[in-house]
This record gives C-alpha cells, structure tokens and sequence, in this order.
C-alpha cells in the first residue's frame, strides 16, 4: 500500500540574508532524506484539470497507464473543454467512499501549495494522495519527463557550492526560494517565507526584467513550444523591439509556432524567425522525444534524431536570451559563451529540471558573467518552476 507524503509547512514571516540563509541550508541537511518513486499498486484518479492535468492525462495515455477519471473543484467548467471529451469530470464530493479509501490520487496542481491543496482532501478520508512528479520518477526508463527528482544527501562539495550561491543572490527573495526549491526536492518539505510569495504569473518577466527592457530588445526564445513567451514578450514592450527569434525542434510544436507567428505576419513578421533546431554544448547529432508539448527534449528515449548546434554558431546577438530545455539549460549556455560576452543579454533559464539547479547552473552564471546581478525566483510549486535571471548592472533602472 502506498503511503501519502506528511508534508507540513514551515513559515518563516522574514525572506533569510546571507547569514541566515546559511544556517537554514545546515538545517535542512541535517535532516535524514527517504525518498521512494511511486509506482502504481492500485486504481488511479488524478486531481485537477488544467494544464498540468492535461499533461498528466497524456503521459498516462502514452504510457497505458489507465485512470478512472479526474477530480477537480470546477467540474462543470472543465467537462466543457474538448479535451477532457471520453474522460469523466467529477466533483470531489461525489467521489464513491470506498475510491476515496482505497484509489491512488494523483495530485495535479501545482499554483497552489501541495498541503493547501490536501489539507482538504486528507479530511475528506483520502489515504493515498502523492504529487503527479512523484509518479513520474518511477517510470523514468519509459518516459523522460524528469520534474520530479529528488536529490540524494547533500556531500560537503555540494553544501558549499549552495552556500556560494546564497551568498551570491543579490536579493533575500531568491535566497528565500532558492531554499523552498531545496527543502522540496531533498525533503519534499514546504518551507515558505511571508515576505516572498510565490508568484505563478510573471514567469521569465518579474519586475527587474521588465524595468531593464528597451525598444531594441533581439529576443532569443530557445524553447519556444508554440510561441506563448514570445507573444508574452511582444505585447509587454508594445510590439517595440528588434526581433524575436524563436528555436524549437519539435516538429508538432513547430507547426503551430508557424501558424502562431503567420497570424501575426501583417504586424511585425518581418521581426520574427523561427529556427527548427535543438540547442546544446557543441555541434552534434542528439536522440530526441519529440510529441510532449512543452516537454519534449533530447533524450535516449527518443526515437528521433535531431541536429543540435550552438547558440555562439547561429552568429545572433541577442539582448535578451530566455532558456527552457528541460534540463538542458546549462549545456545551451556554455555553447554561447562568445555570445553571451559579447551582447551581454538578460538571460533568464529555467532551472528545475534536474539537480544542477541545486546550484551547478547558478553557479556557472555566476562565475562567468561579470557585474550582473542574479536572481531565483519559483513561479510554481512542488520545485517547479524555478528561474534564473541574469541582468546587466547596465540595464539597472531606479
């Protein structure tokens, strides 16, 4: 029988400077790590329909895994959605007693705290309720989505990196998240601080970003998927900019990307370019799975290949470089290092994907990037949605 993370949160009223941070850091590494892959002993219901239900209800379609049906608090709106169409919608009150004692639930929620979301549901008598990601780790050999990892023990090289890296932060708020984003993936424990909220809506543009933004901006989208942080970009500088470059591999998300930008032609098409390429560490031939959406990436599972080069090989000059590979960020960002020194972007990389955002990517922007100043922010929950943003001291604006 499976048995349901006791996961409780830890508030602190006040986001840790450098000292305190530190000494939250030995506090969690001294606390013991178990951690166990969910695999699936018993009928499956998911909870929540919308985006990462969506993905869930695919990976578990791709890999036959059945489930009975998906609970969410709006059934009624989501039972409209053709998506949804052969699945049923319920409402978590009409969920039959003995699915409620017995089911696994399948947690897919990830804009609100993982104990706000069960506090409810550990009352209503559900037994077996664990995070979507945690049922992913078990199926890693037959399906590359990675976002629920769990890193092993810190080792004494690993705790002084991350010490580095608190200290290297140029705000309280990235080292406040950069600690949640530990605490969850060596504990699954949520650690929150009052004073800095997790905002799920400004992902790649917090407020630093957007004061440092000009109306000449060369945008570089690598991962664009279907162009959403593009056209993101483009409305919050006015359609004021040079270019939008946008790179993705994946061939179902480069149809739609070309359709997306078409319908925008008559406005700026000029200014757009799409590149149907992967993006790594040097010039090669990769395996890729390709037909995940957002997550598709390079991989051994793949049954593709696909050509990878590098950004410095593109001869681009972006100022503003936005990174989402799946875990691929930093082997991106070490094939642009004549790029990176030359154009001096903004740079902003998704870094929950893998441990390396413990503090290996960080690190590296830190130690290669002179008079920038560095953030992290978490714009979702349960390690998710992590971002690293790198600014020029030069765009700094009071």
């Amino acid at each position: 029988m499976g048995k349901e993370p006791k996961i409780t949160p830890i508030e602190y009223a006040k986001a840790p400077d450098r000292k305190v941070a530190c000494h939250l850091l030995r506090e969690i590494t001294e606390k013991p790590v178990s951690f166990t892959p969910r695999k699936i002993d018993r009928q499956l219901i998911l909870y929540g329909a919308g985006n990462l239900g969506r993905m869930a209800k695919e990976y578990f379609d791709r890999l036959a895994i059945p489930f009975l049906f998906v609970v969410d608090a709006d059934p009624d709106f989501h039972r409209q959605d053709p998506f949804w169409v052969g699945v049923d919608v319920i409402g978590i009150q009409n969920v039959p007693i003995e699915l409620i004692e017995n089911a696994l639930l399948a947690i897919c929620v990830a804009t609100t705290s993982f104990s706000q979301v069960t506090a409810p549901l550990r009352e209503q008598g559900w037994r077996d309720v664990v995070p979507f990601y945690d049922i992913t780790e078990a199926y890693r050999d037959r399906h590359p989505l990675s976002n629920g990892w769990f890193a092993n023990r810190l080792n004494s090289t690993d705790e002084e990196k991350i010490s580095e890296v608190l200290s290297g932060w140029t705000d309280d708020v990235s080292r406040a998240h950069h600690l949640q984003f530990i605490a969850w993936r060596l504990l699954r424990e949520e650690t929150n601080f009052v004073d800095a909220p997790i905002n799920t809506k400004n992902r790649f543009f917090i407020s630093e970003v957007l004061t440092a933004l000009t109306d000449y901006e060369s945008f570089l989208d690598v991962g664009a998927h279907n162009g959403g942080v593009s056209f993101r970009f483009m409305q919050l500088v006015n359609e004021q900019f040079n270019e939008v470059i946008a790179i993705e591999p994946d061939r179902t998300n480069l149809g739609i990307l070309r359709g997306n930008f078409l319908a925008i032609a008559h406005d700026c098409g000029s200014r757009l370019k799409i590149l149907s390429t992967a993006v790594g560490e040097k010039r090669e031939r990769r395996m890729f799975y390709e037909g995940l959406g957002y997550a598709s990436q390079l991989s051994e599972l793949g049954k593709s290949e696909v050509c990878v080069t590098t950004i410095d090989q593109m001869h681009i000059s972006p100022t503003f470089i936005k990174l989402h590979l799946e875990g691929h960020e930093l082997a991106a960002l070490k094939g642009a290092q004549e790029t990176v020194s030359r154009c001096r972007p903004i740079i902003t990389a998704t870094s929950y994907h893998n441990d390396m955002g413990l503090w290996e990517l960080p690190k590296w922007l830190m130690a290669h990037l002179k008079n920038y100043r560095f953030l992290m922010r978490l714009h979702s929950w349960c390690g998710t949605g992590a971002v690293v943003y790198a600014i020029p001291e030069e765009r700094k604006r009071t």
